[in-house]
Parts: C-alpha cells; structure tokens; sequence
C-alpha cells in the first residue's frame, strides 16, 4: 500500500547501515536501526487507539524518539501537531481543545500539570522524556512493528498551528503533498546528496527544522548532526562533521562572536542557510568576510513552508529572499493589481507547497485562500529591478501615521547603519494628533554608548519627514519568539502609553 509521504523520507532507510543520526554524547543511530525505531513507536501508538486521521500531539524535548513520533505518525496516516515546548498548560489547552487529539505526548516533567488538561480535551497523555526514555518508548519496546497505512498527497499530514500574536492561533493543515513536493523542490535546488551531513541545531515543534531540515535530510538520503537545540560552543566543535548547516539569524549572530569561528573551521562547508526571521545585511556580510561562505536566505512560512530562495549558483544577494522556488508562483498586489518593480504591496503565492486551509476554521481559510489557490500571505514585499524579492514587514506592522503609510523594515535598515546600533524595530504607537506615530527600539551594540536622539538625528536627512521616528528608546534586547522573530506586539504593548 502505498503511503506518500512515508513512502518517500522513510521507507528508504530499511536496511541503510550508515548513519542517520550523530548525537551530541557519541552515539550515532543507522537508517535501518531508526526506521525499527519509528515502526515500533507506530505499533506503541496504534496500541493507544491512533489511527488514520486521528491527531498526535507533542510536546516533547528534541530525541531521536521525538523524530520517529513524527515518522509514526506518517505511518499511521495520523496527523502531527507539533508543540513549542515553551507553551503554558493554558497555551497547550487551546490547543487540545481546537485539534481533539487521540495523544497527547509530552515531557514527563509537565505530565502533573498536562494531566488535566489533556482529559479535558479528552486525549490519552502519555510520557516521553527529552532523553528518550518514558512510557511511549517503553511501550515501544514492547510494541510489534507496523507497517505503514495507505496515504494520497491530498490526506493530512500534519497541523501546525500560528503564532497568535493577533487573535486566536490557527491551524494550518498541510498534506503529504505539501510536505513532499517542498523537500523535492529544496533537495534539487539546494543540491542535497546522500554525502551531505546537516547540522540539525533547531527545534523540531517548527516548520524550519522539522519541515525544511529534517525532511531535506531524510529524502535526500544524508545524515544529521542531532543537537538538542543550539549553543555556540557545541555547534562550532561539530562543523568539522557537517557539509551544511540551517539556522536563524541568531545563530549568526552568535557564531560571529566566537573567536573559535575561522575560515579554517568551515573551509569544508558546502551550504550555511538561514530563515525564520529577516537576516541583517550587516550579519550577511560580516559572516561572508570572516568565513568566505555567504549566507543562503530564503522565505517561508507555516502555511507554505519555503516560497523562495537566494540562488545556490549565482548572488546571494544581502537583504533579500531571492526567487521563487520551482512551481511555486508569486505575485505581489496592491490595490488588485500586481505592481512593478521596486512597488511595495502583498505578497500571494500559489504551488503545492501552499496548505489546505485553517482546521475548524472555514471562515478564516476562505478570507486568506483565495479559490484559485492564491494564499494571502501578509507580507508585505517588492521585487527589485533584478527580480530579487524584498520582504518589507508585515502588513500587521504596517505604520500608518498622518494617513501617510510607512513600511518599518525602511526604517529599521537606515537605523542598523547608525553607529553603534546593533539592531532596531520600528513600531507605530498610539499618537494623539497622528493617529500612529513612528517609534523606534534600539541596541546597543557591545560597549557602544548609544543616545536614541543622536541616533534619529542621524538618519533624519534620509527619510521623508513623515517616516522618521518622532521617539526612540535603548533596551537591552528585542523580545523574540523561538524561532528568532522580534515579537513586535509586546513592544506595541510596552510603547503604547508613550505619547498618551
């Protein structure tokens, strides 16, 4: 019987003797070996009740058995709902309640405080620990190995659910289809061998590693360095491994502040790639003069996985997405037309990579799924005079101060170059005469002694009166989610009384 998705990222390691994971303690788990791991953490949740369109939630620390959940679940035809693990129980709640899984899987540390809420969703709970152990893999031990259950690329594979800054978090369902036609795309255009090795350093409650990295590794045939989440010092002692690593710009950031970071260190590397948040012009460079390797940036997102990509061959062009992937369209509209080059406006993409829809949610699919398959994405961006896309912000973000629009990434870009600013956000706050005004947060960088009027002063000749923030303030760090992304609405909730 044939299963899709399985059939493809799992069903080739039967058999494979060489590795697939390296673990930070020495350990090193083959193909074959892992693939006995996922049918028996099949066997254990068909033992539990879980079967063909029933979901599987966890929220659990990065294991190898947390990799063949997902691999489980695959199998089973079951959908996986994948949990950041810094969620609260009353953040889980909503969740279970929405998706009404059959499991709930988590880290036995939170069970006493999971516990109710997951019979309140009416989901069996489950133990699975960050090292492995607890009842899912004792039960697996025990379990017969199943064989995988028939799946079309139109069945639910998975339901990932937004970040929720604005409103109640939804959940994108994406297919097999989705999934597999993406990793397809990535392999060719990034030029993944079975000789690759990946530095696996992100989360996997996340499209970026679950999605993107271990779905490129597994299809590809490579293997994957498995670190439990990312450190400096642990990354740079693997790279000696590794032929590409996937990060976020913090990770960057990070490594370029580590003495031990030398040319020599990643002379060996084919591919260093980065998404899930803007990446500074100022850390492409720095990066590229340091290591000789220039950062590959790409665009995605929960409801698409990955859109575009900088070229593997040709520019990488600081500052931007690059191109389209293959099969993927892109259009950019403002005011029902698609504008020219350097025009701002919303980006929609259509391919197989978009999803399906918002799980329980018809209202909200139909307002940002167009029926031709156009998805809305919310960003807002340009394409450049060469065809390189630009992401400007959020629409969310969007500025509007005097009836005059400002796009904060314009800002943000002039205020990076400033001397002694490490980084900014640009944000609009209630103002009583403008509506909105434009504000700014800064960093400092390391050692620097960085006054905020100073700073304004010294972009106020290049940008429009209107555009230039009328206050800023110094803090020592921008709030970001896991995934690295500066949470604009808790500075918008911090600033919001400033010129009250």
């Amino acid at each position: 019987m044939a299963n899709h998705l399985f059939d493809a990222l799992f069903a080739p390691l039967a058999g494979r003797e060489r590795d697939l994971l390296i673990l930070p303690d020495g350990r090193r788990i083959a193909g074959g070996a892992f693939l006995r791991l996922v049918a028996r953490m099949a066997g254990a949740l068909r033992g539990l009740g879980v079967g063909k369109g029933d979901r599987i939630a966890v929220q659990v620390g990065k294991s190898p058995e947390a990799l063949a959940c997902y691999g489980a679940a695959a199998a089973l035809g079951a959908v996986f709902l994948p949990l950041n693990t810094a969620y609260t129980p009353d953040e889980v709640g909503y969740f279970l309640g929405d998706a009404t899984p059959r499991v709930f899987v988590c880290d036995g540390a939170k069970a006493g405080a999971m516990g109710p809420v997951a019979a309140r969703a009416g989901a069996r709970l489950v133990v699975l620990n960050g090292d492995g152990s607890g009842e899912l893999a004792d039960l697996a031990a025990q379990a017969p190995e199943v064989e995988a259950v028939a799946c079309g690329p139109e069945d639910l594979a998975a339901i990932l659910y937004t970040s929720g800054t604005t409103g109640r978090s939804k959940g994108a369902m994406l297919t097999h289809r989705n999934l597999l036609s993406n990793a397809e795309v990535l392999v060719r255009e990034w030029r993944f061998t079975a000789g690759d090795v990946l530095l696996h350093a992100l989360p996997i409650f996340h499209t970026h590693g679950l999605f993107v990295a271990s779905n490129v590794a597994l299809l590809s045939g490579g293997a994957m360095i498995w670190l439990p989440g990312f450190e400096a010092g642990a990354v740079l002692r693997h790279l000696p491994q590794a032929t590409v690593m996937m990060g976020v710009p913090t990770f960057y950031t990070r490594l370029l502040e580590e003495t031990g970071l030398t040319r020599d260190l990643v002379g060996h590397m084919r591919l260093f790639v980065s998404g899930s948040a803007p990446l500074l012009a100022e850390t492409h460079e720095a990066w590229a003069a340091r290591t000789g390797h220039r950062i590959l940036e790409r665009y995605g997102m929960t409801e698409t996985n990955m859109n575009t990509s900088n070229p593997y061959e040709g520019e990488r062009r600081a500052g931007t997405v690059g191109f389209p992937l293959t099969g993927v369209e892109l259009r950019i509209l403002a005011e029902g037309r698609e504008v020219g080059s350097e025009e701002v406006g919303m980006i929609e993409v259509r391919g197989p990579n978009v999803f399906a829809g918002y799980w329980q949610m018809p209202e909200k699919t139909r307002e940002e799924l167009r029926a031709d398959g156009w998805f809305i994405t919310g960003d807002l961006g340009k394409r450049d005079a060469d065809g390189y896309v630009h992401i400007v912000g959020r629409a969310k973000d969007l500025v509007i101060t005097g009836g005059y629009n400002v796009y904060p990434k314009e800002v943000e870009l002039l205020l990076d170059e400033v001397p002694g600013v490490a980084e900014s956000a640009v944000i609009g706050v209630p103002h009583p005469d403008f509506g909105e005004a434009v504000f700014a947060v800064l960093v400092a960088q390391k050692g620097a002694v960085l006054e905020p009027g100073a700073a304004l002063a010294a972009i106020a000749g290049r940008l429009a009166r209107f555009k230039q923030p009328k206050a800023a303030v110094v803090v020592e760090a921008l709030p970001r989610n896991t995934m690295g992304k500066v949470q604009k609405n808790l500075l918008r909730d911090a600033y919001k009384g400033w010129f009250a």
